[in-house]
Order: C-alpha cells, then structure tokens, then sequence
C-alpha cells in the first residue's frame, strides 16, 4: 500500500545563531520553528513523520513529543547523509516522502499539498519546490535544460558564474518515490567543496538513470526563507506577524496598528473585537467577540470571553468573564479569573483568585489567594495579606460585602455575607452576616501641641 511520509531535517547546531539554544527552537511568532514545520505537515495527513535530530536532540524530541519519530544523525555530514538515517523506518515502504529542513518556518500546508498533487501528477522520482529569489545568494541554484527540464542543482559553492547568475533557486523541500530516494541515497558521494553529502545530488543520480525529475515553483518567496542568523529570525517573525495578522483582519478583528501589533501563532478573536497599537497577544490565548483591548497591553496564555474590555494592562494564565473590563496599569497574575462584569480599576493586581459577578475593584489593590463572591465593593489600598512568610492562606468574602479603603485582611480569613470592613482596618478574625468590623486605634486630639513641635 502507497503511504506519504515526511522527513524534518532538524539535526543542525546552528553555529550562527551565536545561541545556547539550537537553532529549530527558536521561536518564530511564539512557536518554535520546528514546530511550525510539523504542524503544517500534520495538516497533509502523514502516515509517517521521521525528525532527524542531532546537536540537542532531546531538546527537539522534548519540544516536538510524540507527534513524530525520531533518528539521530551522530555526525553531520550532509543533508544526504541526514536522510539517510531514516532508512530503518521508511527504507522498504512504497509512496511518497516529503524531506524539509525544520528551520524554515513560513512554509504552509497548501504549498506542501500542492507539491505532493504536482509530483503525483508528473509521476515523478523527484520533485524539487522551487521558487524565484529577489537576490540568490547562498541558495542552491535549479538548473535548467533549453526546454525548462531540470538538469541539476548546484550548490552556491559549486556553482559557476552562469550558474550563479541563476535566479530559480531551490527551497530545500523535495518530494521524492520512497524507495528510489534511498537506493538513490547509497550512490551519493562527498566530492565537493564541503566535503558532504548533498540531497541534492540524487536529483542527478536520478536523472542519469532516466527517471523523471520535475520542480514545482511556487509564487510566494516569503516562504521559503531558511533562518540561519538573527537577522533572518527577525524577518521570519515580521512575515509570519503580518500573515496572522491578515487573517484575523480577513475574519472580522479590527487591527488599528497592523504594523505594531504582535500577535502569536495559534491566539484565537473573534469577530468585531478590536485590537489598538502596541499590543501582544501570546501562547494559547483566546479572546472573544466584541472586545476591546487598548494599547500597551499584554495577554498571555488567558482567555477573554465576549465584551471585554482591557485597557493597557497584563493578563497572564487568567480568564475575564463576559462584560468585565481592567485597567489602566493592571495585572492579572496566574489564576486569576474574573467574572462577568467585574470592574476590575487602575493598578490592580490579582492573583490566584476568584472575583465574582458584578464585584468592583477600584484601584490600587493587591488581591491573592481568595475567593470573592457578588457585587461586593473592594475600596482603594485594600491589601488581601496572604503570606506569613512561610505559606500561603486563603481568603473567603462573601457576596454584598463592603470592604473600605486601606483595609488590610490578614488571611486565613472568612468575611460573611453582607458584612462591612470600616476603612483602616487590620482584619484577623471573620464576620458573620452583616457585622460591621473595625480595627484600628482610636484618633486623639491634643490641643495646641502643634506649637511645640519643631517645625
């Protein structure tokens, strides 16, 4: 039976990223490039998926887990040699393989389905994804014959100056006939300027044996970008942001600032929400319809239902109910969640906690480990005091309380329902429904002692 496989190149150091981490994990969008790679091959429903891995290789497997099998190159001697070493799972196998390198991120699944669809149709050995590159410099060149078949490709080091002058480069993706890719594999040789051994000299071998060699060019360059440097990462990160960002635009998002918006690969919106300049949006975030998120903020990994409104704050692990709405200059720190129409003020921060339904936190309060029930009013400089230093208590208050101003709760703590905090209290012992708590001292008055102070 005819199966379609993929091999990711993913064995590389990557020496001029200058970087501890190796060069397919860095990170494109908010997604390492090797992740972008499998998960667009993922989408052409693979019978088999072999990443060859070498410099940090358990880095790799741990980013990439069981959605692909693995084969170590233990010395990198060339692309050839780095397909090679998936002989053992797919040596004996009839159909197709697709072989990419794992730092090329922007290509998309489309383009890998077009390519198997054009292989397939040209009953090819080899197919080789082409594409016309604005300056061609370090890519290998598609050489032609004077009726368009493709003869050969050489390498930017083994190319002469005609060669050089060659603007169809190639973009590192091939779709070869299983079994003739690895019979072909055991012919290469390493007789070249880097003393390696090229893939793509079985485009040769292939042609000298009389098979059929096509080459599918695609339209965009863009995605063919290979990341070797930080330069490169950086203009990886600028297409991919504005291919997300045009897709949401396309799906009803407002983008006020396309250009200074930085939305991760994977985050969800829905329609009508509008996002202003200078916003980031990361990991597995989903947002609603109907929001608003003003400039400067910062969400990661949260969602935000319908109706939200965020004005430039930073929301992380959290999740904001329908109709509720922070800032300015507020933080939600790792479970926190917010329930509907919560006002939640300026310089707020909130953490592992619970905020009922139709509660308001006006500002300048720290609220940690606590459970808060409905329509309660938390006044201004009201510290939840959660930490003795060695552990973390909890705090209950419970629906229509009323907590005033500069009010310190000394968790554990459980504040009744309906019950009252007088401002400038110091609470270490709970209410029962509708008592009034005060703790603090008692104003005196010294008439006419100011005179006697110094100033």
């Amino acid at each position: 039976m005819a199966t379609r496989n993929a091999i990711i190149l993913a064995a590389g150091k990557g020496t001029r990223m200058k970087s501890k981490l190796y060069k397919v994990l860095h990170q494109v969008c908010g997604k390492t490039m090797v992740d972008h790679v499998l998960t667009q091959i993922e989408k052409n429903k693979m019978d088999n998926v072999v990443t060859v891995v070498g410099f940090g290789a358990q880095d790799v497997e741990d980013e990439l887990g069981e959605r692909t099998k693995y084969v170590l190159q233990k010395k990198q001697l060339g692309t050839g040699h780095a397909v090679m070493q998936a002989e053992d799972i797919l040596g004996d196998l009839d159909g197709e393989t697709i072989v990419v390198s794992g730092d090329t991120p922007l290509f998309t699944a489309e383009t890998f389905a077009h390519l198997f669809e054009y292989h397939e149709a040209k009953k090819a050995a080899a197919t080789v994804l082409t594409s016309v590159a604005p300056d061609p410099t370090g890519y290998g060149r598609i050489v032609r014959n004077d009726i368009g078949i493709v003869e050969k490709i050489v390498e930017q080091k083994d190319a002469n100056s005609d060669e050089q002058a060659i603007n169809e480069i190639n973009t590192g993706v091939y779709c070869f006939d299983n079994k003739k890719l690895f019979a072909a594999l055991h012919l290469l040789t390493n007789d070249n300027a880097q003393g390696e051994y090229y893939l793509t000299d079985v485009i040769s071998i292939l042609k000298q044996r009389g098979d059929i060699v096509g080459a599918y060019r695609m339209d965009d360059f863009d995605e063919s970008m290979g990341v070797n440097d930080r330069i490169a990462l950086a203009r990886a990160n600028e297409v991919m942001r504005k291919r997300i960002n045009t897709k949401l635009m396309i799906s009803g998002v407002t983008l006020l600032d396309p250009s200074s918006t930085y939305i991760d690969a994977g985050v969800k919106i829905g329609s009508d929400t509008v996002v202003e300049g200078g916003v980031l949006i990361k990991g597995n975030t989903v947002i609603g319809s109907d929001c608003y998120i003003g400039a400067h903020s910062e969400i990661i990994n949260s969602t935000l239902h319908d109706e939200v409104k965020v004005t430039s704050s930073t929301i992380e692990d959290s999740e904001m109910h329908t109709g509720s709405d922070i800032g300015p200059y507020s933080h939600l720190r790792p479970a926190a969640e917010i329930g509907e129409n919560v006002h939640i003020g300026n310089f707020v921060e909130v953490k592992k906690a619970y905020i009922g339904k139709g509660t308001k936190v006006g500002h300048l309060t720290y609220i940690g480990d606590a459970t808060l029930g409905a329509n309660i009013n938390v006044g201004c400089g009201v510290v939840f005091v959660n930490y003795d230093g060695t552990a973390k208590h909890h705090t209950n208050v419970g629906d229509h309380a009323f907590i005033g101003s500069n009010s310190n709760l000394i968790a554990p703590l459980e504040i009744a329902a309906d019950s009252f905090v007088a401002a400038g209290s110091t609470i270490t012992d709970g209410t029962k429904q509708f008592d009034m708590a005060i703790a603090r001292a008692r104003q005196t008055n010294k008439p006419g002692y100011a005179k006697k102070l110094p100033w």
